[in-house]
């Protein structure tokens, strides 16, 4: 279990990366698509590379990459089960990206990281599945992240937004 605990993090800041540094190209190249798709793009509205940078960070620190250490150090079925609903939550993440774009028909960052990725997340779903033991305190752990770790990034957002606002003077 121990050789993939760590692979999350790398694998959450690899696609990471290519929205912080495609972001702000992207929507400074493509107003229309907030006009034409503006439940997708809400959170992005003000956007800024800081402000994209420190929602990520925020989320590395406290989800990806301190839970998988507090995991690697100390197994125990509720990190091992958070761990794997984090696993699971980024995942779909990834086709959810993939999905975005086939809707809007249009390369947005997040797209070729997301099709590297999915097939490594599936993988590793699979093989640390075998590697657990899926009881009641470790489904429940991982039910409990999920939702969790879409909180957070609900609240990420709203940090990029206000750090956007300040940024712009807005």
């Amino acid at each position: 279990m121990k050789d993939y605990i760590l692979l999350l993090p790398l694998i959450y800041l690899f696609h990471d990366f290519e929205e912080i540094i495609g972001f702000g190209w992207f929507f400074r190249n493509n107003p229309e698509v907030f006009v034409k798709y503006p439940r997708l793009t809400a959170a992005y509205r003000d956007f800024t590379d800081v402000g994209m940078a420190v929602g990520v960070f925020e989320q590395l620190i406290l989800f990806f990459g301190g839970l998988s250490v507090l995991a690697y150090y100390f197994p125990n079925r509720v990190l091992y089960g958070a761990w794997y609903g984090m696993l699971l939550g980024l995942t779909v993440h990834f086709v959810v990206h993939i999905g975005i774009c086939v809707y809007i028909r249009k390369y947005v960052p997040s797209l070729i990281t997301s099709v590297i990725c999915l097939p490594i997340g599936i993988l590793m779903l699979v093989k640390t599945a075998g590697l657990m033991t899926f009881d009641t305190v470790t489904v429940i752990s991982a039910a409990v992240t999920i939702p969790a770790m879409m909180l957070n990034m609900k609240l990420g957002h709203i940090m990029m937004f206000r750090i956007g606002k300040r940024i712009t003077g807005g």
